[in-house]
């Protein structure tokens, strides 16, 4: 599994709204300028952002993108999922329409099942808020 400079850069953009916003909009140049991110990038990744409900927009002078609940609430598994789909470190454990069909006898199944379950409990228990108060 390898997340993607999408998936990254949504956490960096989620971090930033959080530090910097004091519940006013940001623009995106602003975010661009610290993050050292392409306006172009961040309108795709604040896209799917929005689209998910993380964040709150406004168009407009005053316009940009805040945080639409407190860091708290936000838990980096859904972040990444949001962004990556599904975090299955192998296809065959990604959907219920992508079940190997040698999963019965395969003697790998149990380690690729126990690794998933272990990158999906680390990155649920982690939220926006962690990584505030670790940075």
């Amino acid at each position: 599994m390898k997340i993607s400079t999408k998936g990254r850069y949504a956490l960096r953009v989620m971090i930033d709204l959080a530090l910097n916003s004091k519940g006013e909009y940001i623009a995106l140049k602003d975010i661009s300028e610290r993050q050292g991110i392409t306006v172009k990038y961040l309108e795709q990744i604040v896209s799917t952002l929005n689209k998910a409900g993380y964040l709150k927009s406004m168009r407009g002078n005053c316009g940009g993108h805040k945080l639409s609940k407190d860091p708290s609430e936000y838990v980096v598994g859904d972040i990444l999922r949001t962004m990556e789909g599904n975090l299955a470190p192998v296809e065959c454990l990604g959907s219920e329409e992508m079940a190997c069909p040698k999963a019965d006898g395969c003697a790998t199944l149990f380690f690729w099942k126990g690794l998933d379950d272990a990158i999906n409990a680390y990155v649920d228990s982690i939220t926006l808020q962690d990584l505030l108060d670790h940075e």
